[in-house]
């Protein structure tokens, strides 16, 4: 198990050499450090505790600068544990970045999905509507509450309510390219979250010694311009010479 926190980008597309589009998620991650390792012997369980993006010591607090200074770092805006890894390949104040993970690998990403407000039961349940006609009066009501026997709603209803802003996962989703000069990651699909959301990426549970082929991307690389000959920039000159003395000979004329 491994895994490293990012910051959500957007979505775009990319191509493969063979024509195959496929539509990626663009997560930039910055260096995380590691500003904590619990172990079983002293706090109950593995993990490793993860510091992501820096902040000035005028928005944090003492309790927290005391916590990242043990680590021989600065203060940090999100700090996330991941468990289940082998505490022994880490060391304190070790920085984790995104070569950790290669084309090909399917990972897990999690992050906190975007709020939708309250909402009713055709949006938030995926519920049918009523007849719109003839007078039925039942259009995006809830349905039957409950029977005669128990009188009262039964558990479990349906119903009405907030709608997102909760911690959710998405699963087996594949590692596409990883851009190590622009430190991004690109991920086939959709992850949780709004843009510039935090998101964890993980690898997948239950596909974690899986690695598919990786895709051979186009790439586009923009040419330098070739400075003319000292030949082709005299003959541009004075071809412009000549246009110039043709315009001012017309002006002339008339």
């Amino acid at each position: 198990m491994k895994g490293i926190l990012g910051t959500k980008v957007g979505m775009t597309q990319v191509f493969t050499k063979n024509g195959k589009l496929i539509p990626v998620t663009v997560v930039s991650v910055e260096p995380n450090v590691v500003t904590q390792i619990k172990t079983v012997e002293k706090d109950g369980y593995n993990a490793i505790q993860l510091g992501y993006q820096t902040v000035r010591e005028k928005v944090s607090n003492k309790p927290k600068m005391g916590h990242t200074k043990k680590a021989g770092t600065e203060p940090k805006r999100f700090l996330r544990e991941i468990r289940g890894v082998n505490v022994d390949d880490y060391t304190l104040g070790q920085v984790i970045n995104i070569d950790i993970f290669s084309e090909g690998e399917i990972v897990d990403v999690s992050g906190i999905s975007k709020g939708k407000g309250f909402q009713g039961v055709i949006k938030r349940h995926n519920q049918s509507r009523g007849p719109m006609g003839h007078g039925s009066q039942y259009h995006r009501g809830v349905g039957s509450l409950g029977t005669m026997l128990p009188m009262h709603v039964l558990k479990g209803k349906k119903l009405p309510g907030h709608m997102g802003n909760v911690a959710t996962t998405v699963q087996n989703l594949e590692v596409i390219a990883v851009d190590l000069e622009n430190n991004c990651i690109l991920i086939k699909g959709n992850v949780p979250g709004p843009k510039n959301s935090l998101v964890m990426i993980r690898t997948s549970v239950k596909k974690k010694d899986q690695k598919n082929q990786p895709e051979e991307l186009i790439t586009y690389v923009v040419e330098e311009e070739v400075p003319l000959l000292e030949e082709e920039q005299t003959t541009e000159a004075a071809e412009e010479t000549t246009e110039t003395e043709e315009t001012s000979s017309q002006t002339e004329s008339e």
